[in-house]
This record gives C-alpha cells, structure tokens and sequence, in this order.
C-alpha cells in the first residue's frame, strides 16, 4: 500500500554524516528504489509501472536523456529514473481541498521537497489578484485569463514562454508555432541554464550543437574521458555503457574535482557478478581544481602536438580549418600555469598523455561541469581541438558527448524551442504555416529574468519545470516574477514556482508520460529525442491521475484556438485530435525528419542525421572543423576564500527532490552541508560538523547569503567546495554568466565561510 505525504516539513537541522562510498548501484540501489516505489505507488502499480519504463512499447523515462540500447533488460531503467516514475505515477493526490487547506502563505514557507511530496495536481487552479488562496477554475476559463493578458500587452514580446526539457516532441512544436504566430521568439528554456555552452561551442566548431556519438560507438572506444560529470547520481544507466566499454577494452579518465562513488566502482544489479564485485571503472582519477578545464586539455594538446607522429595530419589538413593559429596558442601552455590552474600534478599529466597516445578512438564526455563557468564555451572548444588533434571526429568509437541531463531537452530544442533561431527554421514555417515569424532574436532565460525585474515582460508561461528553483540568484528572480501581471505553469506536481507568483497565476495540469492520451482521434503517443540523437515513441499506459488533465498538446492547441481565434490558419484542433498530424508538419519543416510517421513506428525509433558523424562533412562557416585559440582562463581565488561548485545529491534530480539522503557522499537527512577539503577547513579554522553561513563575493559588491550549512571535511581538490542546489542559488549572481551561451556560472562561485549564528 502506498504511504500518504508528510503532514509536516522534516526537520534537517542536524544531518548525520559518514565517509564517501567507494562504489555505486548494487543491493543497497534495489533496495532504495522497491522502497520509494512502494511508498508512492504501492507493490502492484511499482511491477506493473516500471517493467514499462524505456521498453520499446512502453514509456520513455521522465529522468535524464541516456539512451537505450538496442537489446533492453526487463528492468531498463535506474535508481533514480524510478525514483521519477514513481513521483509521476504516484496514487497521492492534490485536489482543490488541499489548496482549500492551504494558502499560498503557507505553501510559501514549506520546502520544496515537502511540496512534491503531496502529489499530482487534479485540477486547473487559478489564484486571483489580491487572493491567498488558489480555487478551481474551468479549462475554458483558464484560457480565457491568459487571453486576457496577453490582449493587454503593449507587444508580444512582453510575453515569455518557458519550456522544460520533459515536454514531447509534438508538444514542443506546437508550443513554438504558438508563441511565433502570437509574435515573439521569447522562448527560454532549461537547455540555456545547462548545455547552451556546448551547443555554442559545437555549433561554432563542427556545425551542429549535438554530440557526435551513438551508443554502439561507448562500446568501440579505447579511451573514454570523462569530464565534469557524475554518472551515478545524474545519468546512472552511462554505467552499465562504460561497464561495457570497460569489458571490451577501454580505458577511463575521470576529471573532476570530487571523487565519485560511480566512477571508481560500479556495481551492476542486472548481474550476479555485478552485485556481489561490481567492476572498476576509472583508471585514472584527475582531480582537479574547480574551473581548470580549459588548462588541462591546452596543455595535453600541447603535448600532443610535441610528440612526433601524435596528429593525424591528413585528417588536419583534410577537414579542418584554423591549425596554424591553434597551435601557435597551443605551443604557448606554460606547465607551471597549467599546474596552478588544475592543482594536478605533473606525473598525473603525463600519465594521461600516455592513454591518449595510446588510443586510436577517443570520446570526452561532459556535463555541467564543463558548462557553467564563465570560460565554459572556450573550455569546450578545447576539448574539441584536443579530438580534431588525432582524428576523432568522425569515424567509429570516437567524438563528443555532452550527456545531456533531462529526457527531451535536446530534442525541444531540434523542435524550434530556441530564442535564436536559425533563418532557415524561420522560412520553413512560414512556407508550411503561412505566416511571418518575427525574426528579432527573444530572452534567453537570464535576460527574460531581467526583463521581468525590468517591467519588459509581463506574462510568464512555463511548459513544466520548475523555473524559480531552477534559475540563478534565487532573491532576484523571486523578486522578478512577483512583477508579472501573469505566471502560468503546467505541471504535473506542485512545487515552489507555483507559490512565487504574478498578481495572478494559474496552474495547468496536465498528463505525465506514464499515462494513457486518449483523444477524439483515439489513442495517441509522443516522441522524444535523447541525448545521442536518437527519436522514438513513448506510449503512457496508466490511467490519468484526474480525469481533469488535458496533455501537453492539447494545452496549447486550445490556447492557441482561444487567443489567436480566427485570425490563425493553423489547423489546432485537428492537431489536437491527432498528434500523427503535428508530426506530419514536423516533417516538413525540419530536416531529418522526413517520413516521420513511418520511421517512429520502428519500435527502435531511429537515428537523426548528424554529418559530422555519418559523412565526415562539417557544415560550419569554413566547410570545415575550426580549429580554436582562446586564451586560457581559470577562477581566479583570493585568499581565504573557497571557490564553489553547486551539485545534486542523490536523492534528487535537477530540482525535484526525492528525499533528505545522498547515499553515495555519506550524508542523511539533510541537505544544508557544504563539503569542505579538510586541510581547507584547517588553514580556515572550520571544525567538521561547525555551522556556517556561505557569503558570496562578485564583482557587483551585493551580498549574496545561504545560512546554516553544516560542514562536512570532504576528499575534494583544494580551494574547493561544494554545495547542493537550489539552495545554492542564491548565491549565483544573476549577470554572472558564461561568455557567449550567457549560462549561468553555477560551478565557479567564490566564497567566504562564516560562522553561523545559529552555530
């Protein structure tokens, strides 16, 4: 039988602390996941649910964007993709008695994992100017108040439109022909506070902002560098590929500036040998400091470039553009720099220069790590100069992977969910729709945060997520969304952007990817693209939690038919009643999915093109891979102060929080502790287990406070720390962000630790 919710918020004022574990998965991860399953969905729903969960029949998993691969386990999925399930597919519920109970006073002090814990939202709930309390409101209703909103804007461009990286494929483009047909490109999204620097990095240097690998090409590797990412906890199903790239050879490089339980051991529940050993996966652990990136990859490219025979000359000379200039930079890496900027040593380096001259197929993976700094797209670009070096790009068993972290964030972005988008997507609406899309360039999700600080946007509309939790400088961006005139979320649980509202809010429900869309066309089914660039279906078997939900689809066809009215050509309510129909335009507008329809009934989906990969063939502004030569940067340290990093623990994925544990660093029932390098803490005079206050500093001058974290001596690199978010968040300044992607530098705040007064 499933439990009920916490009556009350738990108290995490004293977290119990024990050392690092040294492996992942294994018994304690099937026994954490049966028990939260349980909780949330009873014995019956959990076998039932989860034996559906990536199955080529069932439903693509909620969580991260790891694809599947050909031959599926009956069990496909991880600890934490079934701690989402279970969240969506939960028996809880919030019905309008609950906010009855609740005013929005209320729901503003609790925390945001005592919010999700109450359940799946039943009904459209609407809160009125000058009210605390939200009531139910029809559908029709509902659409009617966001018409009124958006009629009342001086422009359409005071209008933002969000997006979470859960929304389908169909959603995705019919959210985006939406907002272009009222008249703006204000389409922020989630991929601009993650992997936007990759995509800047990628697009500039090899002509499409994707990783360059499929799955099959893990399996091929000789060496596999792993960067700025943490696979246990955010992309757990990674481990079984790199297993298996370890069984057949490869090697493994692990950069970061924690050790990670996942990466040193990884122990297989699908397997009797798994369970009991596991299998060692890092060969070389580089630990190093928070932001030195950049310098690492300069110099092994330096090194490279030194050693004779190491670049494959014909593979430079063939498809790549910039060389001269590149390796002139590169020539330049000085190793006593290089040394201060990463805190490794000199005998780590080199023993990573061997594995790389020894490899003939070489991938690097990244995650936030690699992408929230300041100097994050130059980072990137390095790492992309480091594998033009000896070829590859392009060929079997080799190539970039950004290991995106939500399930359909790449592929809302192929859909046209972008704020820049491409004259050529443009054109292809307007050819199919018959309408001009504005051209000017929209908000990103900084500057739609600045323009509703600013009074320039007046009504927010969020395709799930959680945006106030998500975003940087936590005080501002609360501030800035009480401006609005209008917040609006779809949701499929409550959570704390639903209680930082505009002077009127309204809560969409809708439908979650474990449950059946019915239409009057029938039965439908979404598609999703993972972080390979792979597309397939995903078909929802569970009853609806409410028979008051309406889908993704179905949201924005009714809204669209509601505010543009007649004035529209667009067929919504066909597109509505079919979603065969939507995919039918997507094929017609955006290259590589030509007979959709037909290629998404292949229970395997299939493979988008990617010229890089398939031919060889960069379509950059040279025709060729651009070699780059950035200058190298680092965080810059004052004295006595910490530079930190902000990160999930275990019991959480992005800002959804499962529960108070991070099994893998040792920490229970609590989330407000800060991981300090114990000689850090002794130079600092911070005892383990005192409290203290972490005080940012930026350039601005405004401080910027998270009180009360417990200290915790942790094996990180030196002069640096780490934190959970979003409790963090307020520590990141909003204007602080990377060149170029303008992602917010949440992996590079610097700090200074004091003493609590609640110590």
């Amino acid at each position: 039988m499933a439990s009920k919710p916490p009556k009350s918020d738990p108290v995490q004022d004293a977290p119990q602390v024990a050392g690092p574990k040294h492996a992942a998965a294994g018994l304690p991860a099937i026994g954490h996941t049966l028990r939260i399953a349980q909780q949330q969905m009873g014995v019956r729903r959990t076998a039932l649910t989860l034996l559906r969960v990536n199955q080529k029949d069932g439903f693509d998993c909620p969580g991260c964007a790891w694809p599947e691969p050909e031959h599926r386990h009956a069990a496909e999925f991880c600890e934490n993709g079934a701690k989402a399930v279970a969240e969506e597919a939960t028996l809880r519920r919030v019905t309008p008695d609950f906010f009855a109970a609740h005013p929005v006073s209320d729901l503003a002090g609790r925390s945001g994992y005592w919010l999700g814990q109450q359940g799946r939202l039943t009904h459209p709930m609407y809160l009125a100017e000058g009210a605390d309390h939200y009531e139910p409101v029809p559908w029709e209703r509902a659409f009617d108040i966001v018409a009124e909103e958006l009629a009342a804007l001086g422009s359409p461009d005071e209008a933002l439109f969000y997006t979470s990286g859960r929304t389908s494929n169909e959603a995705a483009f019919l959210y985006q022909l939406f907002a272009r047909e009222l008249g703006t490109n204000n389409l922020p999204d989630c991929s601009n506070m993650c992997h936007e620097s990759s995509g800047s990095a990628l697009n500039e240097t090899i002509g499409i902002g994707k990783g360059s690998v499929l799955l099959e090409d893990l399996y091929r590797a000789d060496l596999i560098i792993v960067a700025g990412q943490n696979p246990g906890t955010n992309h757990p199903r990674m481990l079984s590929a790199l297993e298996k790239a370890k069984a057949n050879g490869a090697k493994i490089i692990t950069v970061n500036p924690l050790p990670e339980a996942g990466m040193e051991r990884f122990k297989n529940p699908q397997t009797p040998q798994g369970m009991i050993k596991g299998a060692a996966l890092t060969d070389l652990f580089l630990q190093i400091r928070i932001g030195g990136d950049q310098a690492l990859f300069r110099l092994l490219n330096k090194l490279i470039l030194d050693t004779e025979g190491a670049v494959d000359e014909t593979f430079v000379a063939e498809h790549t553009h910039g060389f001269e200039d590149f390796a002139e930079a590169a020539r330049a890496a000085d190793w006593d720099e290089t040394l201060t900027a990463t805190g490794l040593t000199r005998d780590s380096i080199d023993e990573a220069l061997k594995m790389v001259l020894a490899s003939e197929r070489t991938i690097v993976c990244w995650a936030m790590g690699l992408t929230q700094h300041k100097h994050s797209v130059p980072t990137i670009r390095e790492v992309v100069n480091f594998l033009l070096l000896r070829g590859n790009i392009g060929r079997p068993g080799a190539g970039v992977c950004p290991v995106r972290g939500h399930s359909n964030v790449q592929g809302d972005r192929t859909m046209g969910i972008f704020e820049r988008p491409a004259p050529a997507f443009l054109d292809a609406l307007e050819k199919e729709f018959g309408f001009k899309p504005p051209r000017e360039h929209g908000y990103d999700v900084v500057r739609a945060i600045r323009a509703l600080r600013d009074g320039d946007a007046k009504v927010f509309f969020a395709m799930g997520g959680n945006f106030v939790s998500a975003s940087p400088d936590t005080d501002v961006t609360e501030a800035a969304m009480r401006r609005a005139r209008l917040t609006v979320h779809v949701s499929t649980k409550l959570n704390r952007s639903h209680v930082v509202t505009g002077a009127r809010a309204l809560i969409l429900p809708t439908l979650g990817r474990t449950e059946r869309d019915l239409q009057s066309g029938g039965e439908q089914f979404v598609t999703v693209e993972d972080s390979m660039g792979m597309v397939h279906a995903s078909r929802g078997r569970l009853e609806p939690a409410s028979p008051h939900l309406l889908s993704e689809p179905a949201i924005v066809a009714r809204l669209a038919r509601r505010v543009l009215g007649e004035a529209s050509g667009t067929p919504w309510e066909e597109f509505e009643k079919d979603y065969a129909t939507v995919r039918d335009r997507i094929a017609r507008v955006i290259p590589g999915f030509q007979d959709f329809n037909a290629r998404v009934a292949d229970p395997a989906g299939f493979a988008l093109p990617h010229a890089p990969r398939d031919e060889r063939r960069f379509p950059t502004a040279t025709g060729k891979a651009n070699f780059t030569a950035a200058p190298v940067e680092h965080p810059e340290l004052p004295e006595g102060r910490l530079l930190l990093q902000t990160l999930r623990s275990h019991d959480q994925y992005n800002t959804t929080i499962y529960g108070l544990d991070d099994r893998y660093r040792g920490i229970k029932n609590g989330r407000r502790v800060v991981f300090v390098n114990p000689d850090d803490a002794r130079e600092l005079k911070i005892a383990d287990g005192s409290y203290v206050d972490l005080v940012g500093e930026w350039k601005d001058g405004v401080e910027r406070r998270a009180p009360g974290f417990r200290v915790v001596h942790y094996p990180t690199a030196r002069g640096c720390a780490a934190a959970y978010y979003p409790e963090t968040n307020v520590l990141v300044p909003l204007d602080s962000t990377a060149d170029t992607s303008n992602t917010p530098a949440s992996k590079s705040v610097v700090v200074r630790l004091e003493q609590s007064t609640a110590d």
